[in-house]
């Protein structure tokens, strides 16, 4: 009896031996996979970039289908807004030529593509294309055109020297025509009202609280504006007593992937001291605060 359970203690020790080789096994090759590098987010999203746009001059509508998230709409530099079946009906007379110093920046499950392109009717113009992952897969959720210039003027807002006195602010310093889905777009609506609040009081500290560092503005007819060049400009604001006014919203579209946003809207200056426009903002979360860190206005061009 006494060799019968020798052998079975010997074999319980081969079999417990194995076991732990098993699970060390596994372990290491489950720490050699997160030591792995993670995958350049940015080249796929360039790459997609660059299959959309041929796919736009080819006319490939196939292609560009499976590009297209279901939420797509494009913004043309007039201001213009094709949605998703209208810009695949149409993909040729979307199509653009091939961009000139194409920039992209990723932000977990969101990018962005900036750069310089051709329209069809050959102008110049500046691009915003926002990538969004979904279902494992970079679709365009919105692309946006402008046309910039070099001459340096009022960018952040529209003021009228002389006149202390700031219209009243319900829209959209305290609200703005949008149903909140969900616990993290109402966080990121918050820090909007809050910087447009900020941007009527001549607050520039506030302000300068809820904007990336790398921050820039892009706006029809005016040069592009970094986070410093505006907190110049509300400072002097401030310093002349000049009033200033910010667009209504009128309707606005949100997303929020992970620690990204993206929002469109089509705004209104109150006082009808510049046309209309279509915004398209960006926002990344930083230590708990959600910041602007892209802002594209295209004025919307009458007939």
């Amino acid at each position: 009896m006494r060799p019968a359970k020798g052998l079975a203690s010997r074999r319980a020790l081969r079999c417990c031996g194995l076991a732990i080789l098993a699970v060390g096994l596994v372990t290491l090759v489950l720490a050699e996979t997160r030591a792995q590098p993670a995958p350049d987010e940015g080249a796929s999203v360039l790459a997609a970039d660059m299959s959309l746009a041929d796919a736009m001059r080819g006319g490939d509508k196939s292609v560009a289908r499976r590009l297209l998230s279901l939420q797509f709409a494009f913004t043309d530099e007039d201001g213009k807004i094709h949605d998703r079946r209208d810009f695949l009906a149409d993909l040729k007379g979307m199509a653009a030529a091939t961009t000139s110093d194409p920039k992209v920046t990723a932000y977990g499950q969101l990018a962005a593509v900036t750069g310089g392109r051709k329209s069809t009717q050959g102008k110049s113009a500046f691009f915003l294309d926002i990538w969004a992952k979904q279902k494992g897969a970079w679709r365009a959720l919105t692309m946006q055109n402008v046309m910039l210039s070099e001459t340096a003027v009022s960018s952040t807002a529209e003021a009228s020297a002389g006149d202390s006195k700031s219209a009243e602010c319900k829209n959209p310093c305290q609200t703005i025509p949008y149903r909140v889905r969900s616990p993290a777009e109402q966080d990121v609506l918050n820090s909007f009202l809050a910087l447009e609040k900020a941007r009527i009081a001549h607050d520039a500290d506030e302000w300068a609280k809820h904007v990336s560092d790398g921050m820039v503005l892009y706006r029809s007819d005016h040069p592009p504006v970094t986070k410093a060049v505006a907190i110049a400009e509300i400072e002097r604001e401030k310093e002349s007593g000049s009033a200033v006014t910010v667009g209504e919203i009128q309707a606005a579209r949100l997303w929020v992937y992970g620690d990204a946003a993206a929002m469109i809207a089509t705004e209104v200056a109150p006082d009808n001291s510049r046309p209309p426009y279509r915004a398209a903002r960006m926002w990344v979360k930083r230590n708990g605060q959600w910041l602007m860190t892209i802002s594209m206005q295209t004025d919307i061009q009458t007939p």
